[in-house]
């Protein structure tokens, strides 16, 4: 492979010879930098056997290199210069940033790299992260706002990896063997299936040739493909998870559009007409008009190959039938009534003004170049994104709205005081 290099305004894009790609985006009003290394892959590439392994690999990358041998030798030198630092694991990606003044910018490249490329994965490590992981699974298992979640993607998709926890299974981590963690290592971190993003007061010529020193050596290998999603629904679906809380936490949606489809930014927009702030209408209808809710929001999220539209809540378990009609009733308007021009554009400037916000900090911008780089390998800038975002008319919404609007589509998951056999709740899964 040859080195190709592409000269944009707001980004600088690289590729070395080994595969790895690199952005650098220059930011001239910011004493900081980010470095962000993100790797393609995530809990979708697993099996049933291994579930949780790349959480469980992402933990161990911090416990020490042969030049820093232990945990501490880590955090000790981030924390002495008052860096930001951490990790995460998602279904599609795993991302490792450390964020700290300009002047400490090639100390924090140092590390990133190091434990990256040199993480040593130390038995008795290991041992001790599987205590850590298991708490980490209990805590998430017994917060609803959490919980939720994992339940409504396990309604959507099944035994499939999109639909697994991405911590795994107590029993998982507790059977998983640290050879097949290195194994793990060796088949998904490589130089192809890795995106470097840089992203402060940098120089991406000099950024380029810093890089290139620590990674040119990083194995090479083809690219892996996750198991597709096949989506086979034809009626409402309902899950409903019996736990003694004061507050039954709900996500009702239906299935949305992949990551590639051209309707994907009608989706964004209504999810912010619905509940993208305190003057969206479910925040207005739900809660303040009738309080029955204490939060409630939407979203529109998207995978590769599928994607759902969703409605999150928390209220009070004798309002629970009450909001869920206010909730499939905003649907429906949106189905038969379309979006006023003066709403739509107040849901672009809504999503326009909070990309201004987080496009401030370094490791937001880091995050969303890469992202898009790994994913879908085409990067727009934010400008870019908006305009899309822009064209977006009423017609375009109200066409996604039917299309998705449909009793075939529908899902909900819900965690509270309420019978697992409640059939009250899914008679009311009508649009």
């Amino acid at each position: 492979m040859t080195n190709t290099s592409q000269k944009h305004n707001h980004f600088d894009y690289f590729v070395y010879p080994n595969g790895l790609r690199l952005i650098t985006v220059p930011m001239e009003h910011t004493k900081s930098a980010t470095v962000l290394v993100m790797a393609g892959t995530g809990s979708r590439y697993e099996t049933k056997d291994i579930s949780g392994i790349s959480h469980f690999l992402e933990h161990m990358m911090f416990k020490g290199t042969e030049k820093r041998p232990g945990y501490l030798d880590i955090s000790m030198e981030l924390d002495s210069i008052g860096a930001e630092y951490n990790a995460f694991t998602s279904k599609e990606y795993t991302g490792y940033y450390a964020k700290a003044g300009i002047e400490n910018f090639d100390l924090i490249l140092d590390v990133v790299s190091d434990i990256f490329l040199n993480s040593k994965f130390d038995l008795g490590e290991i041992e001790k992260e599987r205590g850590v992981i298991i708490q980490e699974i209990n805590k998430d298992f017994d917060d609803p706002m959490r919980h939720i979640s994992d339940l409504y993607e396990e309604l959507l998709y099944g035994d499939h990896p999109l639909g697994w926890n991405i911590a795994g299974t107590k029993e998982t981590i507790l059977a998983m063997k640290p050879e097949k963690i290195r194994e793990y290592f060796n088949t998904h971190y490589f130089a192809e299936n890795t995106v470097v993003a840089v992203a402060g007061n940098v120089d991406p010529i000099k950024v380029r040739e810093q890089v290139d020193r620590y990674f040119s050596n990083m194995r090479q290998q083809s690219i892996i493909k996750p198991l597709l999603a096949v989506v086979k629904q034809d009626k409402p679906e309902l899950k409903i998870f019996n736990k003694k809380t004061e507050q039954a936490h709900i996500i009702l949606g239906t299935r949305g559009y992949d990551a590639f489809h051209p309707k994907k930014e009608a989706l964004r927009l209504m999810s912010i007409i619905l509940g993208g702030g305190m003057s969206s209408r479910l925040f207005v209808e739900v809660r303040e008009k009738r309080g029955l809710a204490y939060y409630i929001s939407a979203s529109s999220d998207s995978y590769q190959d599928v994607g759902d539209f969703s409605v999150v809540s928390g209220l009070e378990k004798t309002k629970l039938h009450s909001a869920l009609e206010v909730i499939l009733e905003e649907f429906k308007k949106l189905k038969t009534e379309k979006v006023a021009e003066k709403e739509l554009k107040k849901a672009k400037d809504y999503v326009k003004g909070k990309y201004a916000i987080s496009f401030e900090s370094s490791d937001d911008l880091a995050s969303y170049y890469a992202t898009q780089e790994l994913l879908y390998g085409k990067i727009l800038t934010p400008e870019e994104k908006f305009e899309k975002l822009n064209m977006v008319t009423a017609e375009d919404i109200w066409e996604a709205a039917n299309d998705i609007f449909q009793n075939n589509k529908l899902n909900l998951a819900i965690i509270g005081p309420v019978e697992e056999n409640d059939s009250s709740i899914y008679d009311l899964l009508k649009l």
